[in-house]
């Protein structure tokens, strides 16, 4: 064998199958659908792999306990001083979008934790969702400032409630006063 028996007989492109062009293609009248039952029909599918026939699905079957964070856990990026010391000038803006051209962050990620491993020498400007006690420490020694990014506003709960408030008060408000 060498290569130039190794793509012989190999179709490189598949040309699509043409339905529903008469009985001497080979695919007319029923289009390789057979005559009648489910997957005869237009928009019948094959079953999936979960799929199991009559009976109860195997998720559906066993116990769920227990729930997830995932709905509101949020992922920070963990930075140590160390290696923005490494990597940064002094006097220099230090936040999530200048650690991630350094590539001391790669992913994504809803904020950044500085932590205090290793040592700085120089006055930084870190902006950041949080920062451990000694990483402060260690920033403001050195004459560098530390700024905690705000929070997101808490979600609105009991929204239906503040309405009801309003439509009392404004009821209040038209009704005639007795005095």
């Amino acid at each position: 064998m060498d290569l130039s028996s190794v793509s012989r007989d190999i179709q490189k492109r598949k040309l699509k199958r043409r339905v529903g062009r008469g009985i001497g293609s080979g695919h007319g009248k029923t289009c390789g659908l057979g005559m009648k039952g489910q997957y005869a029909s237009a928009g019948a599918r094959l079953p999936s792999g979960l799929f199991e026939g009559g009976q109860m699905p195997l998720f559906r079957r066993l116990p769920k306990r227990g729930f997830s964070h995932g709905t509101w856990d949020k992922e920070y990026a963990v930075v140590n001083i160390g290696d923005i010391s490494e990597k940064f000038d002094a006097n220099s803006t230090v936040d999530m979008t200048t650690l991630k051209a350094k590539r001391l962050v790669v992913g994504t990620f809803d904020g950044v934790r500085i932590l205090g491993d290793g040592e700085i020498t120089k006055k930084l400007t870190i902006k950041a969702n949080h920062f451990s006690k000694s990483a402060e420490e260690k920033i403001k020694k050195a004459g560098g400032t530390c700024e905690t990014l705000a929070k997101p506003k808490a979600p609105v709960r009991n929204k239906m409630g503040s309405k009801l408030k309003a439509i009392k008060a404004a009821a209040a408000a038209k009704a005639p006063k007795a005095s």
